[in-house]
């Protein structure tokens, strides 16, 4: 069944939480997610308000769908609310780049993914302070606004643009080999943005050939997914393996580190991660 309306539905609800979060930029306090052991990883209460707003509009609209958020009220805990995890279940990140949105930097998205039967079928990550709305539906192509977006196909060359999530430790801790090589021994261009949706559609706008997240969660990907993928780009983890269908089952944050490329790019990078992880 066409996701059109769906789709519309989503960006609408992403504009929406959009203002919200803007109506908040300047005048949000720092809190701490509590579910996250030994965690500084920041809230605010405009994160809050943003996907309360978005599932409002899930629950009228949809009441049967499953939601899965980044936060809850009580910041005790991730939201998940999923009677079937082969079904279609929403995935939302209120704030993508909270530590940017806090300290005044205006990178930072809001995020809406739709999974069904696990995989990606409609994605829209919204650009708040440039107003750029990218979005995609199954079969629909990737769109930033009314322009149709397209991976780029060519191999890595000097003027490649690669992105970064700005936390690239290993789970003990260190710091694998590739982004010191690449910053040192290519000429590739190098780039962090703060908000991994946002540095993951770019692969999608064939603005990068690659960007790499190695501590993302489910919400920070769900909704890029869909857009890269109708971008015909190639999204694996970082071991090459798919992450799509997945497995929604009890989810409560894991980390689902991945590698978004244009076709031509991914093996290498791919590559490299693996030589110098």
């Amino acid at each position: 069944m066409p996701l059109t309306h769906d789709l519309q539905f989503a960006v609408e609800l992403a504009r929406g939480a959009g203002k919200i979060v803007l109506d908040h930029w300047g005048k949000v306090e720092r809190l701490t997610k509590t579910h996250v052991a030994a965690s500084s990883e920041a809230v605010t209460d405009a994160d809050r308000a943003s996907q309360r707003f978005i599932i409002a509009g899930i629950r009228k609209r949809f009441p049967g769908d499953g939601i899965i958020g980044e936060e809850s009220e009580t910041g005790t805990s991730i939201t998940f609310d999923v009677r079937d995890p082969a079904g279609r279940a929403w995935v939302i990140d209120p704030i993508d780049g909270t530590n940017n949105f806090i300290s005044g930097l205006g990178n930072f998205a809001v995020c809406i993914g739709l999974l069904e039967k696990g995989n990606p079928v409609l994605g829209v990550v919204y650009d708040v302070t440039r107003d750029l709305m990218y979005s995609a539906a199954a079969g629909q192509g990737a769109w930033l606004g009314n322009r149709r977006l397209h991976a780029l196909q060519s191999p890595l060359s000097d003027s490649s643009m690669i992105m970064l999530s700005s936390n690239l430790l290993n789970k003990d801790g260190s710091l694998p080999a590739y982004p010191s090589r690449w910053m040192s021994q290519t000429d590739w261009k190098l780039r962090m943005l703060g908000s991994a949706a946002l540095e993951a559609v770019q692969v999608a706008a064939g603005v990068a050939h690659g960007a790499v997240t190695v501590n993302g969660k489910l919400w920070d990907i769900a909704a890029p997914a869909a857009i890269i993928l109708e971008a015909e780009g190639v999204l694996t983890d970082l071991k090459g393996r798919a992450i799509f269908p997945f497995d929604l089952a009890n989810y409560q944050g894991a980390k689902v580190p991945y590698l978004a490329a244009g076709v031509a790019a991914h093996p290498v990078l791919l590559r490299e991660i693996q030589q110098n992880s």
